[in-house]
């Protein structure tokens, strides 16, 4: 156990040192409140650092788990010396002279076991408390890149509606250069209009939905939720291929919260010893010194001379009852995690493995929507618009084109960002990065 302290302690002064060193290296601005440049945010990997170095919540379980990793000293340590004065308001007369004052000091020593037993169950609960800190981490970084997904979409989602809006324009004027020509009608144009004005309220609706995702960024990153950031640069999706088995496994071992429970069962099994060790006393030991002046009489043999006496003393364990509760307690609290874990990693898989679920799922969207619909609606506008200006089709029908390329666009990349999304809760869940 104490070897698994040292390495967390190690882990932790390194952690604390590469935070060190990033401060050092960005402006105080960026460190510690709003960067003044609002463009300071380019990639996600920048909202990812400044999140973790401004996040507070995050920073609460950091600073818990190194108030954890220094409660282990102090539960290996002996409780402190009593050092005792006394002085004789009446001196005692002895035959080597009378006694003025005693000075005494005592150690208690825990019995055989005991301050072991108190370390590991300090060792284990920093331990848990550095799971915790990762478990923070991760969900952290889970969403922020939720949040930056939903940020990207958002402006992908902009520029398709003003991308169709712009074919709708051009279909406008379409149906006013045939209506000129007298090959078309005039509720043509009307029509046209009308999906306009449905069209540029749709993309008002996507502006202002800018707002609040923007506050939900601000808000993981500890910013004023009116502070302004850049739209999202945009980045190609990621390829992945997903093994269940493996997954699982990586989930198993690497997840922080499955292994914050671990150590929960190791402090609560080191707190049934701590427990068992209330049945024996502890042990004290201590001098007494007592300042003896010279003797009245002359030629006393010793006269003067300071005794010295060596103290024991012991706690007499008689509350068995109260004992034995501590124990059954901490057995208790034993069972207690380890079902917990129990119930923990069960829900955990269910969740993994539905995320793989969503994760193919997405992808298979994409694929149909990016791979065969959009091209194809595509493809559907272009000959609805010359089918129209040949007249061998009504207006209508080319609008119904043009809705079904807005449709299309906008599921293809609704796929993709959920795609991204469940990908960072996979991520999360086992402690990795996919």
């Amino acid at each position: 156990m104490t070897t698994v302290y040292s390495g967390y302690k190690k882990m932790f002064d390194t952690i604390v040192a590469a935070l060190t060193s990033v401060m050092v290296l960005i402006t105080p601005a960026l460190a510690l409140q709003a960067p003044s440049d609002s463009n300071d945010f380019h990639t996600l990997s920048d909202y990812i650092r400044y999140a973790l170095l401004n996040n507070p919540e995050v920073e609460s379980y950091f600073q818990g788990w190194k108030a954890a990793l220094e409660q282990v000293p102090q539960a290996k340590a002996l409780d402190d010396p009593k050092f005792t004065y006394s002085y004789f308001v009446e001196e005692v007369e002895t035959r080597v002279g009378p006694q003025r004052q005693k000075f005494g000091i005592m150690q208690v020593f825990p019995w055989f076991g005991e301050i072991e037993a108190r370390g590991d169950a300090a060792t284990a609960k920093a331990n848990a408390a550095g799971q915790r800190y990762e478990t923070a981490k991760l969900k952290l970084f889970q969403q922020v890149k939720d949040a930056y997904y939903e940020f990207a979409y958002l402006a992908t989602a902009i520029d398709i509606a003003k991308e169709n809006l712009e074919l709708l324009k051009h279909f406008e004027e379409v149906a006013r250069t045939k209506y000129r020509a007298s090959t078309a009608t005039h509720p043509d144009i009307i029509r046209a209009q009308m999906e306009l004005a449905r069209l540029e309220d749709i993309l008002k609706s996507l502006e202002k939905l800018k707002e609040p995702t923007v506050a939900r960024l601000n808000s993981i990153l500890n910013r004023k939720s009116d502070t302004e950031l850049p739209w999202p640069s945009k980045e190609q999706p990621i390829e992945i291929e997903l093994n269940r088995k493996v997954i699982i496994e990586q989930l198993i071992t690497a997840n922080p919260e499955l292994a914050e429970l671990n150590w929960e069962v190791e402090a609560a099994k080191a707190e049934v010893e701590l427990a068992k060790k209330k049945f024996y006393p502890d042990i004290g030991v201590g001098v007494d010194w007592i300042q003896t002046d010279s003797a009245m009489s002359t030629g006393v043999r010793d006269s003067g001379k300071d005794p010295v006496v060596l103290m024991f003393s012991m706690n007499i364990p008689l509350w068995h009852d109260s004992y034995k509760a501590a124990e059954r307690q901490a057995q208790a609290n034993v069972s207690k995690y380890q079902r917990q874990k129990i119930d923990k990693q069960n829900k955990t898989i269910f969740q993994a493995l539905q995320v793989i679920y969503d994760i193919e799922d997405s992808k298979r969207k994409m694929d149909l929507y990016g791979n065969v619909l959009v091209s194809k609606s595509e493809e559907l506008v272009q000959s609805s618009e010359s089918a129209y200006r040949a007249g061998t089709i009504d207006f209508l029908s080319l609008i119904d084109a043009q809705r079904m390329l807005l449709k299309y666009q906008l599921n293809y990349h609704r796929a993709l960002t959920d795609n991204q999304q469940n990908i960072a809760k996979l991520e999360a869940l086992t402690g990795q990065q996919i």
